[in-house]
């Protein structure tokens, strides 16, 4: 009798395959499972109805004492640091891509050497070249929790803008801040006092090479419409009529450009100040009576069209040496009309578009 060999360097054809896996679903299905795991475990996956058996098996204890050192982090994937290969789409350049929203609280310095710590929604962003599948946007974060106790100027933004566009290997990069200012703020008349809270973002821009300061600043006020005014008048002149004009909350957002060149910083107090001596009718916090009466006839005193109102702006902002470039969008949320009345103004290339976001004018509502 000869025996001989199998000859396991041959190739084995589909049919013989075929036949063998027919030998193992057999017996499979009439071992045990503990057979079937001695054998192999991923048998189990060969049989009708077990095609999600379980391998390897796992724990669901969560493991608290694991520890997770450097020999184990450097087995971890990585997928967004993965191969050009890993692209999916277009392989091409994105100019901003990072976080937005998250919060912490942050100090401030103030015009009167008073520092506030306030609430602080951060958006950083970097450039991610075309053959860069993504980056590992925890180091934004990581990064702005390394200088969270600093107090915060344009200068500490850039230290930490430097430090996550290292990390991150990107050219340019963007970091956003915006908060709620408070300011307190007297009456007309009454002598009361209450806090004004405005809106306000900082934003550091760096695009080839070249770095931009910008501070933007949401003012409340009240405008009173000229036309009504005049036409209200003549209603009392002419026909003996009470009548009133029409006046509404209204809103300019008011970016610039901080100018570097210039002396003296350019506190957030002051951008408020220059909002204010262009458009003194402000909205008011704590108003009696007499307060009541003096904001009409400050109104009365001042009435103007959304027109008037980017041009008032624009005359406080070419004024000061320490503002460059600068946009003014402003809304005069109508209450005579069903929509609103709005401008925007532009000084220089940095705030220049042709096209505007679809919903720039809605995001200027100011709820109460």
């Amino acid at each position: 009798m000869n025996l001989h060999a199998p000859d396991f360097d041959r190739e084995p054809t589909r049919s013989e395959a075929e036949a063998a896996l027919a030998v193992l679903r057999r017996w499979a299905g009439e071992a045990s499972a503990d057979e079937v795991a001695t054998l192999d475990p991923t048998v189990a996956a060969l049989l009708p109805g077990h095609a999600g058996a379980e391998y390897p098996a796992l724990t669901r204890a969560y493991p608290e004492a694991f520890e997770a050192d450097a020999a184990y982090r450097a087995t971890m994937p990585d997928l967004q640091n993965g191969p050009a290969s890993l692209i999916r789409g277009c392989a091409t350049q994105i100019q901003h891509v990072g976080i937005s929203n998250f919060r912490l609280p942050i100090r401030f310095h103030t015009r009167d050497n008073g520092d506030l710590t306030l609430e602080t929604s951060v958006t950083g962003t970097v450039s991610l070249e075309a053959e860069k599948k993504g980056i590992n946007m925890s180091r934004i974060m990581r990064t702005f929790y390394k200088h969270a106790n600093e107090t915060f100027s344009f200068e500490v933004i850039e230290r930490a803008l430097d430090a996550y566009k290292s990390d991150l290997e990107s050219f340019d990069a963007r970091i956003q801040m915006r908060f709620s200012f408070p300011m307190q703020v007297q009456s007309l008349r009454s002598g009361l006092e209450g806090f004004q809270y405005y809106d306000i973002a900082l934003e550091l821009v760096e695009r080839d090479g070249i770095r931009k300061k910008i501070i933007h600043l949401d003012f409340v006020y009240s405008s009173t419409c000229p036309c009504s005014l005049e036409l209200s008048e003549h209603a009392r002149q002419v026909r003996g009529q009470l009548a009133t004009p029409h006046s509404q909350r209204s809103v300019a957002r008011i970016s610039v450009e901080v100018d570097g060149s210039a002396p003296g910083c350019l506190w957030f107090e002051d951008l408020i100040d220059m909002a204010r001596a262009a458009v003194p009718t402000e909205t008011q916090v704590m108003v009696k009576r007499e307060d009541e009466q003096a904001f009409a006839e400050l109104n009365a005193a001042n009435p103007i069209f959304v027109e008037d109102a980017a041009r008032l702006f624009c005359e406080q902002l070419k004024a000061d040496p320490r503002v460059g470039d600068f946009r003014i969008v402003a809304s005069h949320q109508e209450s005579l009309h069903s929509h609103d009345a709005v401008s925007v103004l532009t000084e220089g290339p940095t705030f220049a578009a042709e096209s505007l976001d679809p919903r720039l004018f809605m995001t200027l509502f100011h709820v109460g």
